[in-house]
């Protein structure tokens, strides 16, 4: 964490040298600390560096004292994202462990709106973020306007970062040839999401895996997966299926390299006996391998709850930052601190929340500690 602090130097300030009372390392190390220490908007951020002038100043100048809220968020609303978005290829790059890789990573992609940065007529940010469960943190993100545009900035996301050797998933709307063509261009596989939108492949796809003859020989070749898991007082059976008799396909040339095919059926039992049952498709270009295609389709939402933590951990929808540009670099700060509360230990505390309000009532101790990582 350290060697990163020395790492945002590479961040261009283009304000005018004059008049410039704060440097820009200045800022950022403020938001961080911050960030990880409770604070979820300007006014705190100010009220934090103004509570501990005296710890920053350990690792900042703060030449002219403590910033105000409006000119930090100014200042962030300055900077390029692409900058935070190398520092952040920096700290995975210093967290990654290529040795010794035992399981093939998966890696999932999906959109969150910011819905505080809405107003005045015009949408919130919309983030396509790619997140690996295994390494635990972000590895990419592209702003688009809304989210229909995630179909043309999958690719470039794709195009951002390293996936070859991974499993991607995505869900319905992602499922695009385009898309698939260039998972398979870069090296990586794929499990993709079917819904009816995707016309004739959704429904044969879906006609052949309900038929139970067809369930009853894929489940004597082996290629079948039950779990069953109680949750909030009620019971949740879930069933993969997977095959790669598909030459019966129709579209099977459309999308490139396709093996297989299967669906989870997740079975909801609640408390008083009523029964849900929810049945998803997917396409994929792995070979039979129920442990991969189950741990793929299980572990998608693992995305979900990094869009869960970004709400109810930073509570990110809350904040009404308008500036989409400050916004963006706030998004990639929260992931960036998400990942560091993963890994940094406080005792027994294990919820992502508690442990920031832990930082808030002592930063000097913890943020020591997590500079130490």
């Amino acid at each position: 964490m350290t060697e990163l602090l020395e790492y945002i130097d590479i961040i261009e300030d283009y304000r005018q040298t004059k008049k410039v009372k704060h440097k820009l390392k200045d800022i950022v190390v403020i938001v961080l600390f911050a960030t990880l220490a409770y604070a979820d908007n300007w006014e705190d951020i100010e009220t934090f560096a103004e509570e501990h002038e005296e710890f920053l100043k350990e690792y900042i100048e703060l030449e002219n004292g403590v910033p105000s809220h409006d000119t930090i968020q100014r200042v962030m609303g300055m900077i390029s994202p692409n900058y935070f978005k190398q520092i952040q290829d920096k700290w995975h790059e210093l967290l990654s462990k290529e040795e010794g890789e035992k399981i093939k990573k998966i890696i999932c992609i999906d959109g969150k709106t910011m819905r505080g940065n809405a107003g005045k007529g015009k949408r919130g940010n919309h983030i396509v973020s790619a997140w690996c469960d295994e390494d635990g943190f972000c590895l990419g993100e592209k702003k688009v306007e809304e989210k229909t545009n995630e179909i043309t900035a999958i690719p470039e996301l794709l195009n951002m970062i390293n996936i070859k050797g991974t499993v991607i998933t995505i869900d319905a709307m992602g499922t695009q040839v385009e898309i698939v063509e260039k998972i398979r261009e870069k090296k990586a596989d794929y499990v993709l999401a079917l819904k009816e939108n995707q016309g004739i492949t959704y429904k044969e796809v879906k006609e052949y895996l309900e038929d139970k003859e067809f369930q009853e020989e894929i489940k004597k070749a082996g290629n079948y997966k039950s779990t069953t898991e109680k949750s909030h007082n009620q019971l949740e059976k879930r069933e993969y299926y997977q095959t790669d008799k598909i030459k019966w396909l129709t579209t099977k040339e459309k999308w490139k390299n396709i093996k297989t095919i299967g669906c989870i059926k997740k079975t909801i039992k609640k408390a008083d006996g009523t029964e849900s049952v929810e049945i998803r498709y997917y396409i994929s270009s792995l070979k039979i391998d129920i442990e991969l295609f189950s741990r793929a389709i299980r572990q998608h939402w693992s995305v979900e709850v990094m869009h869960w933590h970004l709400d109810v951990t930073f509570k990110e929808d809350r904040n009404t930052t308008l500036d989409k540009i400050a916004a963006e670099n706030m998004n990639i700060i929260r992931k960036w601190c998400l990942t560091i509360l993963k890994i940094f230990e406080i005792g027994k505390i294990k919820a992502l929340r508690r442990k920031r309000y832990a930082i808030c009532n002592n930063p000097e101790k913890y943020i020591r500690q997590i500079l130490e990582l």
